[in-house]
């Protein structure tokens, strides 16, 4: 909400709320664009290098809105050309983002939620509990920072940072129109991808309002395993979620969905899984990307050895689903997937309640 001590912030409007915004001050439509362009593809944050808004104009924005972006507290880079960006946010609170390069296309991992609520076994990110969604500006903010910080916008944006992102719709959905915008980063929609541990009304939802590429965090092809890893499957089932994600691509014979499976040692990693897995995915336009599980500390799970890996990743492959096994970037950074952990004031009780879990095992296993 805007106060006097709080200004709207530009970056939370998309191009109709910013010709919304100058028309309902009296100046024209064309105001908005301009002033939209001027932010994102140009990257200005002061108004008065926006030179073809009037003058009248600038000083109005000047004292009744704000420009506002989340700052670079930290940037690590990696030997592999892949940079973990720390951003501060205006309340102290922390998310990563991560850049990463792979011959011309330019990947920016963004982040959705300050922390995450879902408490995925697997993730670190989970583990630091949860604090609060990230508004519009914030999301885009982040875009709008890595294109600052590299000097050219990014080609492929991947919604697979810290946070659901479905849990976050409305800001989510806006940010990503923003991104496909002409005006702004001018991004395909087959390059905007949002990635679901799997909230089942809400990928119905994202087909009636967008046309990004949707990955499903799966990492289980029985809902047994699945509810041990991912608490969500328990109110969106696998019979629930596989109907709903084929339903997002249907009806055009390009798309597929890309699940995405972190292979954890002795867990979800057999030829058995990989069997069941097949079988869950028969008649869904599917991706598969096999992703080597990056520890962190506390967690109780391995990684799965390459050679059962590649394994998995044969039987996929003869059954036809087309299965890659995807490159672990960043990870002396901890910037690699499941890694990202932020600066989060946990509002869930998660951080504490993994450090009475983590005691008492620790007890269990000293114990005579």
């Amino acid at each position: 909400m805007r106060t006097a001590s709080r200004p709207l912030n530009l970056l939370d409007l998309d191009l109709a709320g910013c010709e919304s915004l100058l028309t309902g001050l009296g100046f024209k439509a064309f105001h908005g664009r301009n002033l939209f362009k001027w932010l994102h593809k140009h990257g200005v944050s002061e108004f008065d290098a926006m030179t073809d808004l009037p003058k009248a104009l600038r000083t109005v924005l000047r004292e009744q809105v704000a420009i506002r972006v989340p700052q670079v507290l930290q940037s690590h880079p990696s030997a592999d050309g892949t940079i973990k960006w720390v951003l501060e946010l205006d309340d102290g609170q922390r998310v990563e983002t991560v850049f990463i390069p792979e011959g011309k296309r330019r990947t920016l991992c963004v982040s959705s939620q300050v922390g995450c609520a879902l408490e995925c076994a697997f993730c670190a990110t989970a583990q630091q509990g949860f604090n609060r969604n990230l508004s519009v500006g914030e999301i885009i903010g982040q875009v709008w920072q890595a294109a600052r910080q590299l000097g050219v916008a990014p080609t492929n944006v991947v919604m697979m940072g810290m946070g659901e992102p479905l849990a976050n719709f409305e800001a989510a959905v806006t940010a990503m129109n923003i991104m496909q915008d002409d005006l702004a980063y001018m991004l395909a929609k087959q390059r905007v991808t949002l990635s679901t541990s799997g909230i089942v009304p809400n990928i119905y939802r994202l087909r009636e309002v967008s046309e990004v590429s949707l990955a499903v965090s799966l990492h289980a092809p029985t809902d047994a395993l699945r509810d041990e890893l991912m608490p969500i499957n328990r109110k969106y089932p696998l019979a629930e979620l596989i109907p709903a994600c084929k339903h997002y691509v249907a009806g055009d014979t390009r798309r597929k969905v890309t699940w995405e499976y972190v292979m954890l040692d002795g867990i979800n990693d057999s030829l058995a899984h990989a069997k069941q897995l097949i079988r869950l995915l028969e008649g869904v336009p599917s991706k598969v990307n096999l992703i080597p599980f990056n520890p962190f500390s506390g967690s109780a799970f391995g990684t799965s050895p390459p050679e059962r890996v590649e394994a998995f990743r044969a039987r996929l492959a003869r059954s036809g689903i087309f299965t890659m096994t995807r490159k672990t970037r960043g990870d002396e950074i901890a910037a690699a997937c499941g890694q990202l952990v932020g600066r989060v004031e946990d509002r869930t009780g998660r951080r504490e309640r993994l450090r009475v879990t983590l005691d008492t095992q620790r007890e269990a296993r000293c114990s005579p």
